[in-house]
């Protein structure tokens, strides 16, 4: 799922590339400059950045359920909640140490 969103998105930005003329400048009425072609492709470009990342996550944490290490927190090696893997199945950190020990008092 998250891989053929990468590649839609991948040529979907590359189509906007090709689209434009190198040095192109659109006008239009929303911007006035014209960046739209460009901020568009950079949005599909970070959306397909976002996925590719979310891949190496799951391939993490495949890889620490084989060695048996899921579900302990990289930083203090606690035991990340089951609510916290519910939520981000990926999760590396429990949510004190995401936090930055925020919530503790």
């Amino acid at each position: 799922m998250y891989q053929r969103q990468a590649d839609d998105l991948r040529a979907e930005a590359d189509s906007l590339a090709l689209e434009r003329e190198p040095g192109d400048v659109q006008f239009d009425e929303e911007s006035g400059e014209g960046g739209t072609i460009a901020v568009d492709r950079e949005r599909d470009l970070t959306l397909s950045a976002q996925a590719l990342a979310a891949i190496d996550e799951i391939d993490l944490a495949l890889r620490e359920i084989d060695a048996g290490t899921y579900g302990a927190c990289e930083r203090c090696g606690k035991p990340i909640s089951k609510e916290r893997l519910r939520a981000l199945p990926y999760a590396r950190l429990d949510v004190a140490c995401k936090s930055g020990g925020l919530h503790r008092r």
